[in-house]
C-alpha cells in the first residue's frame, strides 16, 4: 500500500498553494468568493487598493491555477470566483493529518 500522495495530485495541490502564496492574491480570492459575482478589474482594484498593473499580475496567476475564471464583457474582462475549483481545493491541515485528499476532478 502506498501512504504517499501521488505525485500528480501533489504537483496539483503544489500549484494551488503556490498560487495562494501571496496575501494580495488570498485576499483577491476572499473579495471574489464573498462576493459572487463577476468583477472588473477597476473594482478589485478599488477594493484591494493596489495598482491596476499589480492587481491584474495576480489575477493572471489565479486564472492560470483556475482559481478565477475570466469572462469577456465587451472590450472588458470581468473575474470571478471559480466554485468548481474551490470546492475542490483541499484542507492543507486535512492532507497533512493523513485524512484522505479530495481528488481534483479537471474542474480546477
Amino acid at each position: 500500500m502506498n501512504d504517499l500522495l501521488d505525485r500528480a495530485t501533489a504537483q496539483t495541490y503544489a500549484s494551488w498553494f503556490r498560487a495562494l502564496a501571496d496575501p494580495t492574491r488570498v485576499q483577491i480570492v476572499e473579495y471574489l468568493a464573498r462576493h459572487a459575482r463577476p468583477m472588473s478589474v477597476g473594482e478589485i482594484v478599488t477594493a484591494i487598493g493596489l495598482a491596476q498593473s499589480t492587481v491584474s499580475q495576480h489575477l493572471k496567476i489565479l486564472t492560470e491555477v483556475r482559481f478565477v475564471l475570466v469572462q469577456p464583457v465587451g472590450t472588458a474582462r470581468h473575474y470571478r470566483i471559480n466554485d468548481a475549483c474551490v470546492g475542490c481545493f483541499p484542507s492543507a491541515a486535512d492532507v497533512v493529518m493523513g485524512r484522505p485528499a479530495p481528488s481534483p476532478n479537471g474542474a480546477c
